[in-house]
């Protein structure tokens, strides 16, 4: 990542892709950031080469989907280790996400969706044999995002 300051433009971009980036043209993004649809484009690459972009994806209706449980699994790895094993636990069938979490005994949160309990448990088992506590187990009913309010330039 860049040392480059994210100016209002960069947020304006930013915002709009979080909305709906699917949808919204460097055109639309420039009528709204006051700038040229050039200079959209431009800075989008830029943010992609500088990695503040990671990249674009679909938000996917599990439950829709034919997955209806959403598990989270609230882990404790070795502090030297926790970062290590993100990757191996994203390899494992049914995790969708891993975050390291940097306070607390609790340091990775681990995301899983399957059909049913039977998915999930494997995954469980997994973590253990891994090495990993698995602390606690919440079963998730909803999930819902919206775009950082510090990037909407309104």
């Amino acid at each position: 990542m860049s040392d480059r300051e994210i100016d209002g433009v960069d947020k304006a971009i930013l915002h709009a892709l979080q909305e709906d980036a699917r949808n919204v043209s460097s055109g639309d993004i420039a009528e709204r950031a006051g700038t040229s649809d050039s200079t959209v484009r431009k800075r989008i690459r830029r943010l992609e080469d500088d990695g503040i972009i990671k990249g674009y994806s679909a938000e996917v209706d599990y439950q829709a989907s034919g997955y209806p449980l959403r598990m989270l699994l609230f882990c404790t790895a070795s502090i030297p280790e926790r970062g290590e094993l993100v990757e191996d636990i994203l390899e494992i069938d049914g995790v969708v996400s891993v975050q390291e979490l940097v306070t607390g005994e609790r340091n990775l949160l681990v995301t899983v969706v399957g059909h049913t309990d039977d998915d999930i448990t494997p995954v469980a088992q997994e973590l253990l044999e891994m090495g990993l506590t698995v602390a606690d187990e919440v079963l998730v009913r909803s999930h819902e995002t919206k775009p950082f309010g510090a990037f909407d330039p309104d």
